[in-house]
């Protein structure tokens, strides 16, 4: 059994990347320490896998994954721990630790089909597999179908980099989802259902279980496409911590949907400080937007509305020990589709941003 990583301090990571012998050097050469990476597999089947990169083509055949199904793993649907151990020594070939996997994703515990049962017992076998292959941390969420939901195309950001962009006016009248619908009783039964399944097996192999927020940012209590997004509001993550008071069990907190679901850019402050004292926080998607709730746009993380170093500096009062990742970035059509100057700018930013904030008293 591989040693479980502990992780002091705030670091920047990269999550988000192709896993290219040339991307493993690029990421290191930048100084990024520790990455969130998935093994191997077949990309989620889901009209939104990969939007970021649906302006550059969709190609991908790329090593990692940015979501895998758990129904298209071989064998009996669940991680070979071989591949896991071969995973992780290639990244730590390059300098590299893998501090972080995204569990292979069973759509029937988030629908509440008959498989529902089958498929947790393989969420369950996952965990143990990833602790004996030395993962710390793995992230997943019950997102009911709906995936990231976006308006179509992009908007035009500073020196027209391209901006992922979300207009509820554009988008609340979109056709009824197959999956639906999903009550927020529904909804409820199943997360609770499944958390009080995972969280006690998390806590016997030392799992931390990061769930992240439905970055489906229509206004609370609103169902999209018949589909009610219970955790697409800071109540909603409240109630999904209390769920279970294990250590375990806590947050992939992506800064960027806790944005996109406020009105006010002291809410994000707040949420940070309240997830952050009660050490829920194990995973960071350090991104910025222009707006908030009902409309908003991607931004670098120098331009968006959240005060990035006051955002920083609440991490560290609350002493948050951990990675913080760029997550989704702008595009250029003069860069590479994966984005390598975007995030180059975005991994300098956050390492000089913690750098500076760690010197203050």
């Amino acid at each position: 059994m591989q040693e479980m990583l502990t992780i002091k301090g705030m670091h920047v990571g990269e999550q988000h990347f192709t896993g290219t012998d040339e991307d493993l050097v690029f990421c290191r050469q930048l100084g990024v320490e520790y990455i969130g990476a998935t093994p191997p597999g077949k990309l989620v089947k889901s009209e939104n896998v990969c939007w970021y990169l649906q302006p550059l083509g969709n190609d991908l055949g790329f090593p990692f994954s940015k979501g895998q199904s758990g129904e298209d793993l071989e064998g009996e649907g669940y991680w070979n721990l071989d591949l896991l151990l071969r995973f992780r020594e290639r990244i730590e070939s390059f300098g590299l630790k893998w501090a972080m996997s995204g569990l292979p994703r069973y759509p029937s515990i988030g629908l509440g089909t008959p498989e529902r049962d089958r498929d947790i017992e393989k969420v369950c076998k996952n965990i143990e597999i990833a602790s004996k292959a030395g993962v710390s941390i793995l992230s997943g969420g019950v997102g009911m179908g709906l995936g990231v939901v976006r308006s179509p195309g992009w908007v035009s950001g500073r020196g027209a980099i391209m901006q992922r962009h979300f207009d509820y006016e554009e988008m609340k009248n979109e056709p009824p989802h197959p999956a639906g619908p999903i009550s927020a009783e529904q909804a409820w039964e199943r997360i609770e259902y499944f958390i009080k399944r995972v969280v006690p097996v998390a806590e016997e192999y030392r799992v931390k279980l990061a769930w992240h927020p439905n970055d489906v940012p229509v206004p609370p209590g609103t169902p999209y496409r018949g589909i009610m997004p219970v955790l697409n509001n800071i109540d909603g993550l409240k109630h999904l911590i209390d769920l279970h008071s294990s250590p375990y069990h806590g947050l992939l907190f992506c800064q960027g949907c806790v944005s996109e679901f406020s009105t006010d850019p002291e809410q994000v402050y707040e949420a940070i400080r309240y997830f952050g004292e009660r050490k829920k926080i194990f995973w960071v998607h350090f991104r910025n937007i222009r707006g908030g709730l009902l409309k908003f746009a991607e931004a670098f993380p120098d331009d968006g509305d959240i005060d990035m170093v006051k955002a920083l500096r609440i991490y560290k009062e609350v002493g948050y020990n951990g990675v913080l990742v760029p997550d989704h970035v702008p595009l250029s059509a003069v860069d590479t589709r994966w984005g390598h100057r975007a995030h180059a700018f975005c991994i300098g930013y956050i390492k000089a941003l913690i750098q500076a904030v760690e010197l203050e008293n």
